[in-house]
């Protein structure tokens, strides 16, 4: 699979303080990239010099397979849509009026207008005026803006920021169906992990500049893994087995807690408990929910392997 934006040890510096830390980035081509991290994290910064729109202190950026330098900058933002901060459009004109706009400074075909106006549900409304518009509408028409002239890389920046939960609903299903529907990589940041874990198959975790995970939602959850609970009728024939490899329960009434473990130590372990005669009544698996995950990781500043 290929890597459509990768950085290398990008850092940016303001005042001497870094905001962006050694940064490195690799986003797969076709992925939905959640991009996540409390506010004030790096984030924006990041995304704006992926967008050419701030210099890095130090360190590259890559995009669709080739280096940003101010000689190839618009040709490949010519192949690449956004919407950094608060969506722009004339409030005094229709959705429609102002993607014609838009287009003219993309040097797009009017034919595309109509085709992102369906793919962000704005065809029945294409002809209201935008100052009538909900924030949702105005955050989706800022997406069909980006998406004009098909550009196979899009960069979002909290595109939910200060929706309703309907309206993130609502967004969310669109960022869902867009890949399929345009074909694009998408690369959307947001400083809440479970409004991300419906949408995204990768996720880097940001703070405070640096890279804390980086990798398939699913190699996180692997570290969502916590203890275990199990009731049995006969704790005292558990303890031999348990201590025979060198599980150290905690005991309360007909209770055990045990640490978490492996698949195939878990089901090894049912196995000789249920030959010992223990008893089991009850087995729970205990998980972290991934908004713990992030919040531990956040608040330890450690990387996860």
């Amino acid at each position: 699979m290929s890597i459509v934006i990768e950085t290398r040890e990008l850092c940016k510096s303001y005042d001497g303080q870094r905001a962006v830390d050694h940064l490195n980035l690799h986003i797969p081509q076709g992925s939905v990239y959640g991009f996540i991290g409390p506010n004030g994290a790096g984030k924006s910064t990041t995304m704006k010099m992926l967008l050419g729109l701030i210099h890095p202190s130090a360190g590259q950026v890559f995009l669709l397979g080739k280096e940003l330098t101010e000689s190839n900058r618009l040709q490949l933002l010519r192949q690449t849509g956004s919407l950094i901060e608060s969506p722009s459009g004339y409030l005094h004109l229709t959705a429609e009026e102002n993607l014609k706009i838009v287009a003219d400074l993309k040097g797009v075909s009017y034919k595309e207008v109509g085709r992102v106006l369906d793919v962000v549900h704005l065809t029945k409304d294409r002809n209201r005026k935008v100052g009538h518009y909900s924030l949702g509408m105005k955050q989706r028409l800022g997406i069909a803006m980006a998406l004009l002239g098909n550009p196979p890389l899009l960069i979002l920046d909290e595109p939910t920021n200060g929706l309703d939960p309907a309206g993130i609903q609502e967004m969310r299903t669109l960022l869902a169906e867009m890949p399929q529907a345009t074909g694009a990589t998408i690369l959307v940041s947001s400083h809440l992990l479970g409004e991300m874990e419906q949408l995204v198959g990768q996720v880097g975790i940001i703070n405070h500049g640096k890279m804390l995970f980086e990798g398939s939602l699913r190699d996180l959850q692997k570290h969502s893994r916590g203890a275990l609970t199990m009731r049995l009728l006969h704790i005292q024939k558990a303890l031999p087995v348990l201590r025979a490899r060198g599980i150290m329960p905690k005991q309360k009434e007909d209770i055990l807690t045990l640490p978490p473990l492996r698949d195939e130590l878990l089901a090894d372990l049912v196995e000789a408990l249920a030959a010992s005669g223990a008893g089991i009544v009850e087995l729970t698996r205990h998980t972290k929910s991934l908004e713990d995950i992030f919040l531990s990781l956040t608040d330890s500043g450690k990387e996860v392997s």
